[in-house]
């Protein structure tokens, strides 16, 4: 019987009808084929599936191909610069103190800049009225307020940059079909936060430009929201990479040994140990803790300071005091080079792919390179303000002379 029947089946499940015609369904439709013999259509009938998704409008092509994917893949490659740019350009910002020079947000109108006398003399007016002038810059004059205004433009510019450079292209792909019902999501979710990114920026200034009558320090905007705007760039940075490199590379099939998941869960561990610094970075940049010691590795005349519980309750030292913050984020550093230099080490144990172990050693660089990176800037900024200090204690000498 199976040797009846076998062959028949098997002409029948390999004829070109089945493989690659649909009729449209209708009653009384006949095939346009005959064992194995291709009739021409009426009109009304469809070649191929993929005729019949595109006249339906049910998906414009079901799943992208190669071409598509690497177009998609270079795409979000470049949105991750863009996004790295923008953190670098907010770096920037920070340290020149130019973040509250303007003083109010406004998603079109705040795209051109002042062009006159009166207006940039108006913008300054409005600056005059916050707690930054009031306090820290009360003998700016109105060059040196357009310095820090256009350091701000700058980063506000680049951030409109940033979320055109996610939306446009991809609502131009969605519209393409190129993009997989996956995908989608994620390119979904990258283009609402890019817009969460730019309100949580804003909301950030915000706190920054509060009036506080019982305080005479420098204004200077909260730790928390900082922290919270640096996280979620690095967030949308990590995830566009991550995204276009699964696009673009191959995966490679390697067998699931015991060493092969330790050395990946200890690459999550990792990771998430550099997000932390990262974050802990912020609250030394939110509260200027990084100029509170000037020493190292020693704090001081003492490994641990003895004011580090000087806040009540306990908690509040982890993210308000500036020693302790600055304790935090030198243990963190330490701790993050240290598990990258371990994680070095336990990649060579394993064969791995030669990008992989390309990988290892670029980390490996990269973790040295900016402790070593950031320990000379720390001296370089510290020697400077000693030295502003020592002029003035000097012409204040000569004075008194």
């Amino acid at each position: 019987m199976q040797r009846l029947l076998l062959p028949p089946l098997k002409a029948l499940t390999g004829s070109p009808c089945l493989r690659f015609l649909v009729l449209r369904a209708a009653p009384g439709a006949q095939c346009g084929c005959s064992w194995g013999i291709r009739r021409p259509l009426r009109p009304g009938q469809y070649s191929s599936i993929s005729e019949v998704a595109l006249q339906s409008g049910k998906g414009k092509v079901s799943l992208p191909s190669k071409a598509a994917e690497r177009v998609v893949g270079r795409w979000l490659l470049i949105c991750s610069g863009t996004v790295a740019g923008a953190v670098i350009l907010g770096g920037v910002t920070r340290l020149t103190e130019s973040g509250l020079s303007m003083v109010d947000w406004h998603l079109i109108k705040e795209m051109k800049p002042p062009t006159s006398q009166e207006e940039w003399e108006a913008e300054f007016q409005k600056y005059q009225q916050f707690p930054e002038f009031k306090i820290l810059n009360h003998d700016m004059t109105l060059a040196e307020f357009k310095f820090i205004w256009y350091m701000e433009y700058s980063h506000r510019m680049w951030g409109r940059l940033v979320g055109l450079a996610y939306i446009l292209p991809a609502a131009y792909f969605w519209r393409k079909g190129w993009l997989s019902r996956g995908m989608k999501g994620r390119v979904l979710a990258l283009c609402g936060l890019v817009c969460f990114q730019g309100l949580l920026g804003w909301y950030m200034v915000k706190s920054g430009l509060e009036e506080k009558p019982d305080s005479y320090d420098i204004p200077r905007v909260s730790q928390y929201r900082l922290a919270a705007h640096l996280g979620s760039a690095l967030v949308l940075y990590c995830a566009s990479l991550w995204t276009s490199l699964s696009l673009l590379l191959p995966q490679h099939k390697l067998p699931e040994t015991r060493q092969l998941l330790r050395l990946r869960r200890f690459a999550h561990g990792t990771a998430g140990l550099v997000f932390l610094t990262a974050l802990s970075g912020a609250f030394v940049a939110g509260l200027d803790a990084g100029l509170v010691y000037n020493s190292f590795p020693k704090m001081g005349e003492s490994w641990i300071p003895e004011d580090v519980f000087t806040f009540s309750p306990i908690l509040r030292n982890v993210f308000e005091n500036p020693t302790m913050v600055q304790f935090d984020h030198r243990v963190l550093g330490i701790s993050s080079v240290t598990a990258i230099t371990v994680l070095y080490f336990l990649s060579r144990r394993i064969p791995l792919p030669r990008r992989t172990r390309m990988a290892a050693v670029t980390l490996l660089a990269l973790a040295y390179t900016q402790g070593s990176v950031l320990f000379n800037i720390f001296f370089l900024i510290f020697n400077f303000f000693e030295g502003i200090i020592n002029i003035r204690f000097e012409d204040g000498a000569n004075e008194h002379c």
